[in-house]
């Protein structure tokens, strides 16, 4: 995947890519080919996009929760977690983290993906929340944000997916991150008309805020659940 050479980083220290609707694989093997390539020195970078219509299987995943795929590809990837849907209408952010240097574990990076997309709804009236022992960001009873992680070479890749205003539908051929009967939202169904871009916007600015503030800081100050079956795979550092 060819992403535009060199960007200079902004708040947060990241360097933020707007890629558009892009394939999945193509992008997934992007983003293993960065953390190949990264060095030291090398700037974070946080990718905001679209995908085409597909469910992805974690590395964990059970095929049993893909109910009835109904012609959308499947593809098993290297995140953790279960099976979700990316599809038009999602906004897509993929981090890129070096978690050493920013002091970071993994659920310390769960905590601050969380709290930005709560913020971030914050900001349009929605009141959302942390799930002990399902990790992602709710509305009442309905899952609106999904993570999934893979972290290599103390770096971080795959990231959050939140639901604008895609086809809910799609949802309905899975168990939703393997849980039976798990309703799914979005900021559309919710009443709230953004335009993708302007989350995406919205959601970089509460990030790159969190990130500012010391990303190990920030995320110890902030609340906690018991996710204990947080979205990444075991061993952490596996090539």
């Amino acid at each position: 995947m060819n992403t535009p050479p060199d960007l200079a980083p902004g708040a947060g220290g990241l360097v933020v890519r707007t890629l558009g609707r892009v394939p999945y694989v193509e992008t997934w093997e992007g983003m293993k080919a960065f953390v190949d390539r990264r060095e030291a020195a090398t700037p974070d970078e946080l990718w905001l996009l679209e995908h085409d219509s597909v469910y992805t299987l974690g590395l964990a995943g059970d095929p049993r929760h893909l109910l009835n795929p109904a012609g959308i590809p499947v593809v098993k990837t290297d995140r953790g977690g279960q099976v979700t849907w990316h599809g038009p209408g999602q906004l897509v952010a993929y981090v890129l983290l070096d978690m050493k240097r920013r002091g970071l574990g993994p659920r310390e990076l769960v905590r601050l993906l969380e709290e930005a997309v709560i913020r971030t709804l914050a900001s349009y009236g929605i009141a959302a929340e942390r799930r002990p022992r399902a990790p992602g960001v709710y509305v009442g009873a309905a899952k609106i944000a999904s993570l999934g992680l893979r972290i290599r070479r103390g770096c971080s890749y795959h990231g959050l997916a939140l639901n604008v205003a895609p086809d809910l539908g799609a949802f309905r051929g899975i168990n939703p991150c393997g849980y039976e009967g798990l309703a799914v939202t979005s900021l559309a169904a919710l009443g709230v008309a953004r335009a993708l871009a302007d989350v995406a916007a919205d959601l970089t600015q509460a990030l790159s805020a969190l990130l500012d503030a010391g990303s190990a800081t920030a995320a110890m100050n902030l609340p906690q659940a018991d996710n204990a079956h947080t979205p990444f795979d075991r061993p952490l550092e596996q090539s």
